[in-house]
Protein backbone atom coordinates (compact mmCIF):
# COMPACT_ATOMS: atom_id res chain seq x y z
CA UNK A 1 0.00 0.00 0.00
CA UNK A 2 1.23 3.46 -0.97
CA UNK A 3 0.00 6.82 0.29
CA UNK A 4 -0.63 8.87 -2.84
CA UNK A 5 -1.41 12.56 -3.32
CA UNK A 6 -3.64 13.51 -6.28
CA UNK A 7 -3.96 17.24 -6.94
CA UNK A 8 -7.05 18.17 -8.93
CA UNK A 9 -8.50 14.93 -7.57
CA UNK A 10 -12.15 16.04 -7.76
CA UNK A 11 -11.88 16.89 -11.45
CA UNK A 12 -12.81 14.78 -14.45
CA UNK A 13 -9.54 12.84 -14.71
CA UNK A 14 -8.55 13.17 -11.06
CA UNK A 15 -11.70 11.49 -9.75
CA UNK A 16 -11.21 8.52 -12.07
CA UNK A 17 -7.57 8.30 -10.98
CA UNK A 18 -8.55 8.34 -7.29
CA UNK A 19 -10.93 5.43 -7.96
CA UNK A 20 -8.21 3.46 -9.74
CA UNK A 21 -5.62 4.05 -7.00
CA UNK A 22 -8.09 2.99 -4.29
CA UNK A 23 -8.98 -0.12 -6.30
CA UNK A 24 -5.27 -0.98 -6.32
CA UNK A 25 -5.28 -0.94 -2.50
CA UNK A 26 -3.63 2.47 -1.90
CA UNK A 27 -4.39 5.32 0.46
CA UNK A 28 -5.34 8.45 -1.48
CA UNK A 29 -5.18 12.09 -0.43
CA UNK A 30 -7.30 14.07 -2.88
CA UNK A 31 -6.61 17.82 -3.08
CA UNK A 32 -8.91 20.20 -4.95
CA UNK A 33 -10.14 23.78 -4.58
CA UNK A 34 -13.35 23.10 -6.57
CA UNK A 35 -12.61 25.78 -9.17
CA UNK A 36 -13.54 23.22 -11.81
CA UNK A 37 -13.58 19.99 -9.79
CA UNK A 38 -16.93 18.88 -8.37
CA UNK A 39 -17.95 17.27 -5.08
CA UNK A 40 -20.29 14.93 -6.95
CA UNK A 41 -17.27 13.33 -8.66
CA UNK A 42 -15.82 12.10 -5.35
CA UNK A 43 -18.94 11.85 -3.17
CA UNK A 44 -19.02 8.07 -3.49
CA UNK A 45 -15.40 7.86 -2.26
CA UNK A 46 -15.84 9.83 0.96
CA UNK A 47 -16.89 6.76 2.96
CA UNK A 48 -13.76 4.83 1.96
CA UNK A 49 -11.39 4.57 4.94
CA UNK A 50 -8.40 4.90 2.57
CA UNK A 51 -9.65 8.15 1.01
CA UNK A 52 -9.01 11.61 2.42
CA UNK A 53 -10.12 14.90 0.89
CA UNK A 54 -8.40 18.26 1.46
CA UNK A 55 -9.85 21.48 0.05
CA UNK A 56 -6.72 23.34 -0.94
CA UNK A 57 -5.30 25.53 -3.73
CA UNK A 58 -1.96 24.25 -5.06
CA UNK A 59 -0.66 27.78 -5.53
CA UNK A 60 -0.07 27.58 -1.77
CA UNK A 61 2.32 24.99 -0.32
CA UNK A 62 0.93 21.84 1.26
CA UNK A 63 2.71 19.71 3.82
CA UNK A 64 1.78 16.04 3.79
CA UNK A 65 3.70 12.77 3.97
CA UNK A 66 3.13 10.65 0.85
CA UNK A 67 4.89 8.12 -1.39
CA UNK A 68 3.85 9.46 -4.81
CA UNK A 69 2.31 12.62 -6.29
CA UNK A 70 0.09 12.92 -9.34
CA UNK A 71 -0.11 16.63 -10.25
CA UNK A 72 -3.36 17.12 -12.20
CA UNK A 73 -4.48 20.47 -10.76
CA UNK A 74 -5.38 22.97 -13.49
CA UNK A 75 -8.54 23.95 -15.37
CA UNK A 76 -8.27 22.13 -18.70
CA UNK A 77 -11.09 23.39 -20.93
CA UNK A 78 -10.96 26.75 -22.77
CA UNK A 79 -14.13 28.01 -21.05
CA UNK A 80 -12.63 27.39 -17.63
CA UNK A 81 -8.99 28.30 -18.17
CA UNK A 82 -9.88 31.55 -19.99
CA UNK A 83 -12.27 32.60 -17.19
CA UNK A 84 -9.31 33.54 -14.96
CA UNK A 85 -6.20 33.29 -17.14
CA UNK A 86 -3.83 34.70 -14.51
CA UNK A 87 -4.94 32.07 -12.00
CA UNK A 88 -4.61 29.37 -14.70
CA UNK A 89 -0.96 30.28 -15.27
CA UNK A 90 -0.31 30.48 -11.52
CA UNK A 91 -1.87 27.05 -11.01
CA UNK A 92 0.37 25.49 -13.67
CA UNK A 93 3.59 27.24 -12.68
CA UNK A 94 3.39 27.93 -8.93
CA UNK A 95 1.47 24.68 -8.43
CA UNK A 96 4.27 22.78 -10.17
CA UNK A 97 6.90 24.52 -8.01
CA UNK A 98 5.03 23.65 -4.82
CA UNK A 99 4.48 20.01 -5.78
CA UNK A 100 8.05 19.59 -7.02
CA UNK A 101 9.30 21.10 -3.75
CA UNK A 102 7.26 18.54 -1.84
CA UNK A 103 8.58 15.68 -4.01
CA UNK A 104 12.14 16.95 -3.52
CA UNK A 105 11.75 17.09 0.28
CA UNK A 106 10.20 13.64 0.48
CA UNK A 107 12.49 12.13 -2.19
CA UNK A 108 9.51 10.63 -4.03
CA UNK A 109 8.26 10.23 -7.60
CA UNK A 110 5.96 12.85 -9.11
CA UNK A 111 3.92 12.73 -12.31
CA UNK A 112 2.93 15.85 -14.24
CA UNK A 113 -0.28 15.83 -16.24
CA UNK A 114 0.85 17.93 -19.19
CA UNK A 115 -1.11 18.35 -22.39
CA UNK A 116 -1.06 18.07 -26.15
CA UNK A 117 -1.64 21.85 -26.10
CA UNK A 118 2.14 22.23 -25.64
CA UNK A 119 2.26 21.51 -29.40
CA UNK A 120 0.01 24.53 -30.13
CA UNK A 121 -1.36 24.68 -33.68
CA UNK A 122 1.07 22.05 -35.01
CA UNK A 123 3.06 22.45 -38.21
CA UNK A 124 3.68 18.69 -38.38
CA UNK A 125 1.08 15.95 -38.21
CA UNK A 126 0.73 13.69 -36.28
CA UNK A 127 2.67 14.99 -33.28
CA UNK A 128 5.61 13.02 -31.79
CA UNK A 129 7.12 13.95 -28.43
CA UNK A 130 10.16 15.39 -30.25
CA UNK A 131 8.05 18.15 -31.84
CA UNK A 132 8.72 21.44 -30.04
CA UNK A 133 5.40 23.08 -30.89
CA UNK A 134 3.95 26.20 -32.46
CA UNK A 135 2.48 28.21 -29.61
CA UNK A 136 1.47 31.86 -29.25
CA UNK A 137 2.82 33.42 -26.06
CA UNK A 138 0.21 36.21 -26.12
CA UNK A 139 -3.00 34.57 -27.36
CA UNK A 140 -6.11 33.78 -25.32
CA UNK A 141 -5.01 30.13 -24.94
CA UNK A 142 -1.47 31.01 -23.82
CA UNK A 143 -2.34 30.96 -20.11
CA UNK A 144 -2.90 27.21 -20.43
CA UNK A 145 -0.50 26.32 -23.26
CA UNK A 146 2.45 28.30 -21.94
CA UNK A 147 1.63 27.48 -18.31
CA UNK A 148 1.89 23.78 -19.10
CA UNK A 149 5.06 24.28 -21.17
CA UNK A 150 6.67 26.14 -18.26
CA UNK A 151 5.58 23.36 -15.87
CA UNK A 152 7.37 20.82 -18.08
CA UNK A 153 10.48 23.02 -17.96
CA UNK A 154 10.31 23.12 -14.17
CA UNK A 155 9.91 19.36 -13.94
CA UNK A 156 12.99 18.70 -16.05
CA UNK A 157 15.04 21.35 -14.26
CA UNK A 158 14.13 19.89 -10.86
CA UNK A 159 15.09 16.49 -12.28
CA UNK A 160 18.49 17.70 -13.52
CA UNK A 161 19.31 20.06 -10.66
CA UNK A 162 17.78 18.27 -7.67
CA UNK A 163 17.51 14.67 -8.95
CA UNK A 164 13.72 14.64 -8.47
CA UNK A 165 12.18 11.44 -9.88
CA UNK A 166 9.75 12.76 -12.51
CA UNK A 167 7.27 11.42 -15.06
CA UNK A 168 5.69 13.73 -17.65
CA UNK A 169 2.68 12.75 -19.77
CA UNK A 170 1.11 14.77 -22.56
CA UNK A 171 -2.62 14.17 -22.49
CA UNK A 172 -4.61 14.35 -25.72
CA UNK A 173 -8.38 14.96 -25.85
CA UNK A 174 -10.05 12.71 -23.30
CA UNK A 175 -13.75 12.14 -22.68
CA UNK A 176 -16.05 10.05 -20.49
CA UNK A 177 -18.18 10.13 -17.33
CA UNK A 178 -17.48 12.90 -14.77
CA UNK A 179 -16.92 15.51 -17.50
CA UNK A 180 -18.38 18.86 -16.48
CA UNK A 181 -21.53 19.45 -18.58
CA UNK A 182 -20.63 23.12 -19.09
CA UNK A 183 -16.88 22.82 -19.66
CA UNK A 184 -17.08 23.80 -23.33
CA UNK A 185 -15.17 20.74 -24.54
CA UNK A 186 -16.40 19.42 -27.82
CA UNK A 187 -17.59 15.96 -26.68
CA UNK A 188 -19.56 17.25 -23.67
CA UNK A 189 -20.86 20.20 -25.71
CA UNK A 190 -22.18 18.03 -28.51
CA UNK A 191 -23.74 15.44 -26.20
CA UNK A 192 -25.45 17.99 -23.92
CA UNK A 193 -26.76 19.98 -26.91
CA UNK A 194 -28.03 16.81 -28.60
CA UNK A 195 -29.77 15.55 -25.44
CA UNK A 196 -31.44 18.95 -24.94
CA UNK A 197 -32.46 19.19 -28.59
CA UNK A 198 -30.45 22.40 -29.02
CA UNK A 199 -28.39 23.34 -32.07
CA UNK A 200 -25.02 21.60 -32.13
CA UNK A 201 -22.44 24.38 -32.39
CA UNK A 202 -19.50 23.70 -34.67
CA UNK A 203 -16.68 26.22 -34.89
CA UNK A 204 -15.24 26.91 -38.34
CA UNK A 205 -16.21 24.54 -41.15
CA UNK A 206 -16.04 21.45 -38.94
CA UNK A 207 -13.10 19.96 -40.82
CA UNK A 208 -10.58 20.48 -38.02
CA UNK A 209 -9.62 17.15 -36.44
CA UNK A 210 -9.17 15.78 -32.94
CA UNK A 211 -8.24 12.40 -31.48
CA UNK A 212 -10.48 11.24 -28.66
CA UNK A 213 -9.28 8.93 -25.87
CA UNK A 214 -11.77 7.31 -23.49
CA UNK A 215 -11.02 8.08 -19.85
CA UNK A 216 -10.40 4.46 -18.76
CA UNK A 217 -7.66 4.12 -21.39
CA UNK A 218 -6.11 7.42 -20.33
CA UNK A 219 -6.02 6.48 -16.64
CA UNK A 220 -4.43 3.13 -17.51
CA UNK A 221 -1.68 4.98 -19.41
CA UNK A 222 -1.18 7.40 -16.52
CA UNK A 223 -0.92 4.57 -13.98
CA UNK A 224 1.56 2.66 -16.15
CA UNK A 225 3.70 5.77 -16.63
CA UNK A 226 3.87 6.48 -12.89
CA UNK A 227 4.99 2.93 -12.26
CA UNK A 228 7.33 2.65 -15.26
CA UNK A 229 11.04 1.90 -15.04
CA UNK A 230 13.50 4.15 -13.22
CA UNK A 231 15.13 6.69 -15.50
CA UNK A 232 12.24 6.92 -17.96
CA UNK A 233 10.94 10.46 -17.52
CA UNK A 234 8.95 11.05 -20.69
CA UNK A 235 7.45 13.24 -21.91
CA UNK A 236 5.18 10.62 -23.39
CA UNK A 237 2.02 11.12 -25.45
CA UNK A 238 -1.06 9.41 -24.03
CA UNK A 239 -4.03 9.59 -26.39
CA UNK A 240 -5.97 7.75 -29.04
CA UNK A 241 -4.51 8.13 -32.55
CA UNK A 242 -7.94 7.64 -34.13
CA UNK A 243 -8.62 10.96 -35.89
CA UNK A 244 -12.06 12.47 -36.50
CA UNK A 245 -13.34 15.76 -37.88
CA UNK A 246 -15.75 17.81 -35.79
CA UNK A 247 -18.43 17.05 -38.37
CA UNK A 248 -17.88 13.32 -38.00
CA UNK A 249 -18.10 13.60 -34.22
CA UNK A 250 -21.31 15.66 -34.42
CA UNK A 251 -22.92 13.17 -36.78
CA UNK A 252 -21.93 10.25 -34.54
CA UNK A 253 -23.42 11.98 -31.47
CA UNK A 254 -26.64 12.73 -33.35
CA UNK A 255 -26.86 9.09 -34.43
CA UNK A 256 -26.24 7.66 -30.93
CA UNK A 257 -28.64 10.06 -29.16
CA UNK A 258 -31.32 9.90 -31.89
CA UNK A 259 -31.46 13.69 -31.53
CA UNK A 260 -33.25 16.03 -33.92
CA UNK A 261 -30.71 18.81 -33.25
CA UNK A 262 -29.46 20.86 -36.20
CA UNK A 263 -25.86 21.85 -36.89
CA UNK A 264 -24.96 25.52 -36.35
CA UNK A 265 -21.63 26.87 -37.62
CA UNK A 266 -19.81 29.63 -35.72
CA UNK A 267 -16.52 31.50 -36.31
CA UNK A 268 -13.34 29.62 -35.33
CA UNK A 269 -11.89 30.88 -31.99
CA UNK A 270 -8.46 32.53 -31.90
CA UNK A 271 -5.50 30.09 -31.93
CA UNK A 272 -7.78 27.04 -32.14
CA UNK A 273 -5.56 24.24 -33.53
CA UNK A 274 -6.64 22.67 -36.82
CA UNK A 275 -5.19 19.22 -36.17
CA UNK A 276 -4.44 17.06 -33.18
CA UNK A 277 -3.26 13.46 -33.31
CA UNK A 278 -0.67 11.71 -31.11
CA UNK A 279 2.19 9.51 -32.16
CA UNK A 280 2.06 6.84 -29.42
CA UNK A 281 5.06 4.68 -30.40
CA UNK A 282 6.89 5.65 -27.18
CA UNK A 283 3.92 4.67 -24.99
CA UNK A 284 3.68 1.33 -26.80
CA UNK A 285 7.41 0.67 -26.34
CA UNK A 286 7.93 1.86 -22.76
CA UNK A 287 4.51 1.24 -21.20
CA UNK A 288 3.11 -1.54 -23.39
CA UNK A 289 0.10 0.76 -23.63
CA UNK A 290 -2.34 1.60 -26.36
CA UNK A 291 -6.02 2.58 -26.19
CA UNK A 292 -8.62 -0.16 -26.33
CA UNK A 293 -11.98 1.67 -26.33
CA UNK A 294 -13.28 2.71 -29.75
CA UNK A 295 -15.07 6.06 -30.17
CA UNK A 296 -18.59 4.67 -30.55
CA UNK A 297 -18.29 2.48 -27.44
CA UNK A 298 -16.89 5.36 -25.38
CA UNK A 299 -19.54 7.78 -26.61
CA UNK A 300 -22.32 5.39 -25.60
CA UNK A 301 -20.96 5.25 -22.04
CA UNK A 302 -20.53 9.02 -21.94
CA UNK A 303 -24.03 9.66 -23.27
CA UNK A 304 -25.47 7.30 -20.62
CA UNK A 305 -23.72 9.41 -17.96
CA UNK A 306 -24.97 12.72 -19.34
CA UNK A 307 -28.54 11.43 -19.67
CA UNK A 308 -28.61 11.47 -15.83
CA UNK A 309 -26.92 14.89 -15.67
CA UNK A 310 -29.01 17.05 -18.02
Amino acid sequence: MKRILVTGGAGFLGSHLCERLLDEGNEVICVDNFFTGRKVNIHHLLGNKNFEFLRHDVTFPIFVEVDQIYNLACPASPVHYQFDPVQTTKTSVIGAINMLGLAKRLKIRILQASTSEVYGDPEIHPQPESYKGSVSTIGIRACYDEGKRCAETLFFDYHRQHKVDIKVMRIFNTYGPHMHPNDGRVVSNFIVQALKGEDITIFGDGMQTRSFCYVDDLIEGMYRLMNSRDGFTGPVNIGNPGEFTMLELAQKVLELTASKSKLKFLPLPQDDPMQRKPVIDLAKKELAWEPKVQLEEGLKKTIAYFEKEV
